[in-house]
């Protein structure tokens, strides 16, 4: 899967993961506020974690060295 891709999948997450706060945890505006802010932090931090391993993979910054005798 490409970049875009898994991105667009962490973001989709992020919403019904959103929907389902306001729908299950109906306590007042402030907590709603509160819950929808931790979910968006915490997709955010996910994805954020995702996409810089995944990068890093792409170019890494050691080159393993050969050995012609092997």
């Amino acid at each position: 899967m490409g970049f875009l891709v898994t991105s667009l999948i962490f973001a989709v997450i992020g919403v019904i993961a959103c929907f389902c706060s306001l729908i299950c945890c109906n306590r007042g505006a402030s907590t709603n506020l509160f819950h929808l802010t931790l979910i968006t932090t915490a997709t955010i931090c996910c994805w954020m974690m995702w996409a810089i391993v995944y990068l890093a993979q792409m170019k890494p910054l050691i080159v393993p060295i050969l050995n012609d005798s092997e």
